[in-house]
């Protein structure tokens, strides 16, 4: 796949042109089994849509600003696919935010990071990055977990893991200094820290692609992504009655959403490892969760503020042993700045003992 055409390929027009005419039938027609049907073919559609144009508009502005454009954009949606969800559904949802930002943490630090380690340890045996800029997200990402995540647990105003208002506000503020320090330091006062070294992909050295492409790629990513949450709003009916139907605990619920929010980054990941170029994937795997951390739970905080419903954000004790595992690995394995195929075995064992665990809990 070139980046650098001054056409793009006529699929990444024509797929979510397609998704956009199933989604618009699927919110004039009623639900029926037909069109539920076509809704998964067409989700997976505008995905691999999704990954050509941020992969086109990554190669246009160059890195580290590149890996930032997919991260947030995903993140934006994520946010309003959880809100939207959370607020038609009521207080029994209580806990939405947290299972799914729990699962895109885990999904990301074990599943992502994991196939890419594993994929590109089995092509290219070891592979280099940038250590200080991963330290760097990982002291971010502990901090911000921690404090999100677990201290709800231990606070005394609020009873089980709630916090209250003012409490709340205080972690929706420092999750968003945290994050806005953090972006600061990646794309300006250390941005070579997350910069790639040499790399065999003809992409990487290839001319970018001309402005009025790369705009073009640009709102045609959007507009994927915005396909992406409405067709996988529309799906998450049938994906809570199947959960249900098979006895599954709710937090299932939270897994596939986050699941399908993650695709675009966790293709355009694995696609960069495969092509040796580690430090574009660690870029988007880190980014992506400390985004899906830093920018959902102050926007997910402030909306509850408002309308003064409960916000559940306090993991349980097993999910709690499961994330400092994730942190302590994590740190372990992005410490030296180089990676095997062995690192990715151990992120994919503690991504099955989670799902697995979450199923059967």
């Amino acid at each position: 796949m070139a980046l650098t055409s001054n056409k793009l390929p006529a699929w990444t027009v024509w797929a979510p042109l397609a998704a956009a005419a199933i989604l618009a039938a699927g919110l004039a027609l009623p639900a029926q089994g037909w069109l539920i049907a076509l809704m998964a073919p067409a989700l997976a559609g505008a995905v691999f849509a999704a990954v050509h144009h941020a992969e086109v508009v990554a190669h246009r502005v160059g890195e580290p600003f590149g890996t930032l454009v997919l991260a947030i954009a995903v993140t934006v949606i994520e946010v309003a696919l959880i809100v939207s969800v959370m607020l038609s559904s009521g207080p029994e949802k209580a806990g939405l935010a947290r299972d799914t930002v729990f699962a895109a943490v885990m999904l990301i630090c074990n599943g992502i990071v994991g196939l890419c380690l594993f994929v590109g340890g089995l092509h290219h045996r070891e592979q280099a990055f940038q250590a200080p800029g991963a330290n760097a997200a990982m002291a971010v990402l502990a901090a911000l977990l921690v404090l999100t995540m677990v201290l709800p647990n231990y606070t005394s105003s609020s009873p089980g893991p709630v916090l209250t208002p003012a409490q709340l506000g205080f972690a929706g503020v420092m999750s968003l200094v945290l994050y806005g320090s953090f972006v600061f330091v990646q794309t300006v006062r250390h941005r070579d820290y997350f910069l790639a070294g040499d790399s065999s992909d003809e992409d990487v050295h290839a001319p970018p692609p001309p402005g009025r492409v790369a705009t073009f790629s640009g709102l045609l990513l959007v507009l994927c992504l915005v396909l992406v949450v409405g067709l996988a709003k529309l799906l998450s009916p049938s994906v809570e009655a199947a959960v249900l139907r098979a006895g599954a605990p709710a937090a299932v619920v939270g897994i596939i959403i986050a699941a399908m929010v993650l695709l675009p980054e966790g293709l355009a990941a694995l696609r960069a490892a495969r092509a040796d170029r580690i430090q574009t994937s660690l870029n988007l795997a880190l980014g992506s969760a400390l985004a899906s951390i830093g920018l959902t739970i102050p926007s997910v905080a402030a909306v509850f503020i408002w309308i003064g419903q409960p916000l559940e954000l306090g993991l349980g004790p097993k999910e709690t042993v499961l994330l400092m595992l994730t942190l302590i690995v994590s740190s372990l394995t992005l410490g030296r700045g180089r990676t095997t195929i062995l690192q990715g075995v151990v992120h994919l064992a503690i991504l099955a003992a989670y799902l697995f665990l979450s199923v059967v809990p």
